[in-house]
């Protein structure tokens, strides 16, 4: 037996899956009925505790070929974890990979009500351990730093177009997805992916068509450098920012960020074009949002939740950049937002809308 143990002092007991350590961490959900492979390869859960709500995780094995980069997150919860997976292309069970890649978790709890608390009284830390300690005040204390330098690339990077190039980005990696380079590769664009850190100067001196600004993890007030050179950027190339990368934006032009209840983390959750009155189903995975109202006579919203309102897009058209909260490279739904890609190409290719 092992312990979930919330900073409430709500105890959970359940059977240990994945590596034999205890950790802690920050507690969220995600309510996606697939995609535990990309959930679990997201460098933006780093310092995170994730919570499936679907019951049944691990039926379709671990395919290596689906995964987005290099697991970051602190522990993995379950209803059922499946030890006989049913899948062509699975190489290998789920709980194999969690012990390779020293992740700890527990199964056989009740995910459905960790993820009811979690609604009602928002994110907090918890524990994942053998025997329950008699003091928790640790619990508390507890937060989630230097999460960007944690999964940034140690260096630079180059990725060929597929076929004949057309345009070349330049992607500042604070946590990146492979989707988001495959994306920009199969649109015939060579990628060149940065460090956190670089500085604004070396990347405008290699002289990019367009620079994309990715997701990641943490509190984005947190990283204050990197704000320190978007601003530079800002203007000088065109620009498409999603996730941390649409929250670093908003700060660098003077914007506000707020931290969400419990934060939108699945592939169902619903999004309002506010220029066309469409809604689409995208993938999110994020706690913080930025606050339109703060970059008003700066940018435009854009796009907002359906569910509670909170901002999901800018546009800047005076200095060529457009942002999202959501993840346009996660194909979600049946029609899906993949086409913001196509509008950053156009950005690239002179066209001045954003």
């Amino acid at each position: 037996m092992a312990y979930l143990i919330l900073s409430n002092g709500q105890v959970f007991e359940g059977l240990r899956i994945g590596a034999p350590v205890d950790r802690v961490g920050e507690l969220v959900f995600t309510t996606g009925m697939e995609g535990y492979l990309e959930t679990l390869t997201d460098p933006s859960y780093y310092g995170q505790i994730v919570t499936h709500s679907f019951p049944l995780i691990g039926n379709y094995g671990v395919i290596e070929e689906d995964f987005e980069g290099k697991s970051a997150l602190f522990g993995y919860i379950v209803r059922e974890i499946c030890h006989k997976p049913s899948n062509f292309r699975s190489q290998y069970a789920l709980n194999e990979y969690l012990v390779r890649a020293g992740i700890p978790g527990l199964c056989g709890v009740d995910t459905r009500e960790i993820v009811r608390l979690t609604r009602e009284e928002g994110v907090m830390n918890a524990l994942i351990c053998d025997e329950v300690p008699k003091d928790l005040s640790f619990l508390g204390a507890y937060q989630v730093k230097n999460a960007v330098p944690s999964v940034t690339c140690g260096e630079k990077r180059h990725f060929p177009a597929e076929g004949k190039e057309r345009y070349r980005a330049a992607l500042l990696d604070y946590g990146a997805k492979r989707n988001i380079i495959r994306s920009l590769q199969k649109r015939g664009c060579a990628v060149t992916v940065w460090p956190s850190d670089t500085k604004a100067e070396t990347i405008l001196a290699d002289d990019p068509d367009g620079v994309m600004l990715s997701n990641g993890p943490g509190d984005p007030k947190e990283n204050t450098a990197c704000i320190a050179e978007i601003r530079k950027l800002l203007g000088k190339k065109p620009v498409f920012g999603i996730c941390l990368g649409h929250q670093l934006t908003a700060l660098a032009l003077g914007g506000d960020t707020v931290k969400l209840k419990y934060g939108h983390r699945g592939g169902n959750q619903p999004v309002k074009d506010l220029q066309t009155g469409r809604t689409w189903i995208t993938s999110q995975n994020h706690g913080y949002a930025v606050v339109a109202d703060s970059l008003k006579g700066k940018g435009i919203e854009t796009f907002v939740n359906a569910n509670d309102g909170s901002c999901e897009g800018m546009a800047y058209p005076d200095l060529h950049c457009f942002t999202v909260q959501f993840h346009p490279e996660a194909c979600a739904g049946p029609q899906d937002t993949a086409f913001l890609f196509d509008r950053f190409l156009d950005m690239m290719g002179g066209n001045s809308h954003a």
